[in-house]
């Protein structure tokens, strides 16, 4: 008894002792971002400032709030990032701001999508329009980095650095032998030649019509990509290329001499550069300088009666209210709704950056869109994705934007009903048995047993009919036949140079583009943005997802880039129901 008692009073002591210190952990964080918010966190920019960018952090869509910005944590450091959108405000803030004489570039890898920094490309090169300079410098440039750096007035690199310069390449991740020695059987049912999302379930290599289509669009980005580098570098394009093909460029001394860039220089040595740029005569002086991070936008808020709503859309489309990252179509269909009914929304720029997901909810979305486009201009933006469910959403639309780098197209749809017969009964000794009062009451929902072929012809009708219903809708909103549309369907990835010459893009250009065409369609002159869905408060937003965020981050610290093959496998068990999603997640490096 008296060691039961111990062990009792051990435990509660315990517990308290728990209590009281996570207590005061919390205490701290709220204490710490109550004192940052009482603070005026904008810095001072000084004259003849430089603002410095190293897009070393995740860029999403749109900007969140973010309560423990510039809270330095105990284990977790100081946390911000920015969205794409406060990216390129900030750029065309700092294009007018006088204290601003020049931009330095610190880039090593920049992890976002090509179209993603095409986009900030675009607003660099508006920026040097100004007359302000734009100076690059790193130890590494990474083939995204240097894309961005390119454009720069000045490119340097570490006598030591590297600059990777090789050409492109995508790799796709096959688990057929994998699940075969499981004991697992991917049943699939799908419509399209190119439609390949379901090859890596049931293949070891990718099939002759999916190689096709991969090489396709990879060349069409390495096109836009040597492009843009031989406008800015003045170098041909030919040149380019074989640079690449012989991988020519191997240290810093080759770099220079092929004119990649225009010298190695020390740190010491760039911020020499600076201070003549800046006219500093004190060598012993620092830098004025700004993080983008932490540099404020100039407010240009109108105060015109008429709007240009903006309506993100960014992550896999799902059903119901779905969470954050998701495309939910009842969230969604709700925005649409409200703007429609808001007499002082003159117009909607529906921002579109997804793979695809569910037909079901595309097709959800799709409705809204049509409906809101009879009220008033609807025009679509494309992001890195507008793909499959992604252009399903889209394709009702007044106008089509997407950059020439955006991965749209993929027209087409597929069911993936799992067996696990193989893996349950064989390996694991796990048998189920079933009572049913219909001959396809247990269809797909028994895990252990093939489909018969009456079970695989009802889901392939389904999944027939579904795709007709989809290529009507684009065959609507593009203006062109059913025929057509299958032709250049049948599950088909392109980028947005492509999807131009065959009707399903309207005009190459960024979000800041679609807001313009928006604007000359709802004959607006003077005009506010606003941005929905409203974002959520902060706090709540934090306390409600902890546990998801903090496991999330946990992943990404110990995986690193290996992350997204978690992603995928998780992304394969939450499926239901016909899919309308991009082929896999499309790595290009």
């Amino acid at each position: 008894m008296k060691s039961f008692l111990k062990y009792v009073l051990a435990t509660v002591t315990g517990i308290i002792i728990s209590t009281v210190i996570i207590f005061i952990i919390l205490a701290g964080i709220i204490g710490s971002i109550v004192s940052s918010a009482s603070k005026d966190t904008s810095p001072i920019i000084a004259d003849n400032s430089v603002l410095y960018i190293t897009l070393n952090h995740a860029v999403k869509e749109r900007g969140e709030t973010n309560p423990l910005e510039g809270v330095d944590l105990p284990g977790f450091g100081t946390i911000k990032t920015l969205g794409l959108d406060e990216i390129l405000e900030r750029i065309e803030s700092a294009k007018a701001d006088d204290k601003i004489k020049g931009i330095y570039l610190n880039l090593s890898g920049v992890n976002v999508g090509f179209a993603t920094l095409q986009e900030i490309r675009d607003a660099l090169l508006d920026f040097k329009s100004s007359k302000k300079f734009i100076v690059s410098y790193s130890e590494g440039y990474t083939q995204k980095a240097y894309y961005l750096a390119s454009l720069a007035d000045k490119i340097y690199l570490n006598p030591e650095g590297s600059l990777d310069f090789r050409g492109l390449s995508s790799s796709i991740m096959f688990m057929k032998d994998a699940l075969d020695k499981l004991g697992v059987d991917m049943q699939v049912v799908k419509v399209g030649t190119y439609k390949s999302a379901v090859e890596p379930f049931i293949l070891n290599e990718m099939s002759e019509p999916n190689r096709q289509q991969v090489a396709s669009y990879l060349n069409s980005l390495y096109a836009t990509f040597l492009s843009n580098i031989s406008t800015s570098r003045n170098i041909p394009v030919d040149s380019l290329h074989a640079m690449a093909d012989r991988y020519a460029v191997r240290n810093a001394e080759d770099a220079v001499k092929l004119k990649l860039v225009d010298a190695t220089l020390y740190k010491d040595e760039v911020i020499q550069d600076f201070q003549k740029r800046l006219n500093i005569k004190d060598s012993k002086k620092g830098i004025p300088n700004v993080s983008l991070l932490d540099y404020r936008s100039i407010s240009t808020t109108s105060n015109a009666d008429g709007r240009i709503a903006i309506l993100y859309a960014e992550g896999e489309i799902v059903s119901g209210e779905g969470s954050d990252g998701q495309i939910a179509s009842e969230k969604i269909s709700r925005e649409l709704r409200k703007l429609r009914e808001d007499d002082r929304i003159k117009a909607v720029v529906f921002r579109v950056n997804s793979p695809g997901g569910s037909a079901l909810a595309s097709d959800v979305i799709w409705r809204e869109v049509v409906l809101t486009k009879k009220v008033k201009p609807v025009i679509v933006s494309m992001g890195d994705y507008a793909a499959s469910g992604g252009y399903y959403i889209s394709a009702a639309a007044d106008s089509i934007f997407a950059e020439s780098n955006t991965i749209t197209g993929s027209i087409g749809v597929f069911g993936i009903i799992p067996n696990f017969k193989g893996l349950l009964n064989d390996k694991l000794g796990i048998h189920f048995d079933e009572v049913k009062t219909g001959q396809y009451a247990s269809l797909m929902s028994s895990p252990d047993r093939p489909l018969t072929a009456e079970e695989r012809s009802i889901i392939q009708h389904e999944v027939d009919k579904t795709y007709a219903t989809f290529t009507k809708k684009v065959a609507e909103g593009r203006g062109l036949s059913v025929a057509n549309v299958d032709s250049i369907g049948q599950g088909r990835v392109w980028t947005g140079n492509q999807a131009i010459e065959i009707g399903l893009v309207d005009r190459i250009g960024g979000i800041n583009d679609a807001v313009n065409a928006a604007a000359k369609m709802a004959k607006l002159k003077d005009y506010r943005i606003v941005k929905y869905p409203s974002l959520k408060d902060p706090f709540a937003s934090i306390l409600s997802t902890s546990k998801e965020k903090i496991s999330i981050w946990y992943m990404k610290d110990q995986l690193g880039d290996q992350y997204r093959y978690i992603q995928e496998l998780k992304a394969i068990t939450q499926q239901s129901g016909i899919m309308a999603k991009l082929p896999y997640s499309i790595e290009v490096h």
